[in-house]
């Protein structure tokens, strides 16, 4: 399994989502290094498709990719059923990685 942290500087919210993506990667027991990518202009967003930062890829998939945001530069928001935070929640990162496993 391959694991991404896509995000730009400027949006403060690409280091809670590492933060959480690490103790999530801890609880599901996956020995999986993450792999950073900065995006910086326009153009590289535009190219990759992403919706904001901070975005989590598992082997190339956005799991929680929505169809109603733009892509773009911006900080990205995330529902995690106690309100919109900066970065997924531990529990939806590892449900996420678990189903990453299952069907592997």
């Amino acid at each position: 399994m391959k694991v991404t942290l896509r995000y730009f500087d400027d949006c403060p919210g690409w280091r809670v989502a590492d933060e959480r993506l690490r103790t999530a990667l801890d609880e599901v027991g996956a020995p999986v290094r993450v792999a950073y990518e900065v995006v910086d202009t326009s153009d590289q967003a535009e190219s990759v498709g992403f919706q904001g930062s901070p975005t989590v890829l598992i082997d190339g998939r956005d799991p929680f990719w929505d169809p109603s945001l733009q892509v773009g530069l911006s900080c990205r928001l995330y529902d995690t059923g106690d309100g919109l935070e900066a970065a997924p929640s531990v529990a939806q990162l590892a449900e996420a990685l678990r189903s990453a496993v299952e069907s592997a």
